[in-house]
């Protein structure tokens, strides 16, 4: 259940002008929580990481069922937005503490950083729908 709930956060932490549109008075939340976005992006990407290493020890799931499959998928999507959506948020403090004494790396998480971000509202929506979706099947299973 935590996981979905995460993502949802992720999902809201990734599209901030979707929630001021409806929330004006989050801002205050969003100006409170910008500090640590450098570690919350960490943790979305060590959840990313296990995510799909969790997922890559369950292939068995997809000989399963249907819903074994749907299962498997949901936890690869998981993996994938949270993997994105974390090096989006942690890549400051990425550069700063790992990739300031390599180029060529600063170089291509540079390249990688300039891809994602014309995605992070997509990415962020789907993380709130994925979340969602976790939940939904979490309490009905």
């Amino acid at each position: 259940m935590i996981y979905g709930i995460i993502l949802i956060a992720l999902g809201l932490l990734a599209v901030p002008s979707l929630v001021l549109a409806k929330k004006p008075n989050a801002k205050e939340i969003f100006d409170k929580v910008a500090p640590y976005q450098g570690g919350i992006g960490v943790l979305a990407i060590l959840l990313g990481i296990w995510d799909i290493i969790h997922a890559i020890q369950n292939l068995g799931l997809l000989g399963v069922s249907v819903l074994g499959i749907f299962v498997w998928v949901l936890i690869v999507a998981m993996g994938l937005v949270e993997l994105a959506l974390g090096f989006i948020m942690a890549y400051g403090l990425i550069s700063k503490n790992l990739l300031a004494k390599n180029e060529a790396a600063a170089a291509k998480g540079g390249a990688l950083l300039a891809k994602l971000v014309p995605l992070q509202g997509k990415i962020g929506i789907a993380a709130i729908i994925i979340g969602i979706i976790y939940l939904i099947l979490y309490m009905t299973l």
